[in-house]
């Protein structure tokens, strides 16, 4: 299973795909820390999962959302993010995220999530 990862944090970055690294099938084919490199490698690359944080450097993980879930339907998108208020689970949900998790208390649930999706692919 293929996961691209959407963080303005290179540090978040790394720990995230060192995490991904421990779930067997899944590995991580790309990175980008802004909106437009992110949509553009996206739809290039086609991951199975994206893993997406609101606040981006440049723009945000919305803009990401927007741009990309109609395009790619198949594509499973996890919002990651210290912003959890309902409004941002709200339109997150809307624009076509599948789940939302709070950074700073879920991650070990986000790596629960993609490991059965891995599971699954590979069944």
């Amino acid at each position: 299973m293929e996961i691209f990862l959407v963080e303005d944090s290179s540090l978040v970055r790394a720990r995230l795909a060192d995490m991904l690294d421990t779930i067997p099938g899944a590995h991580v084919v790309g990175e980008a820390g802004q909106a437009q490199a992110a949509i553009r490698d996206i739809l290039a690359l086609r991951p199975d999962v994206v893993l997406l944080d609101i606040n981006l450097a440049e723009g945000s993980g919305f803009d990401v959302l927007r741009a990309v879930c109609r395009q790619a339907p198949e594509i499973d998108f996890y919002m990651l993010s210290n912003f959890t208020a309902d409004p941002y689970r709200e339109l997150a949900e809307r624009l076509g995220a599948r789940e939302f998790f709070d950074k700073s208390g879920e991650i070990e649930r986000v790596r629960e999530i993609v490991a059965q999706r891995a599971a699954a692919i590979h069944h």
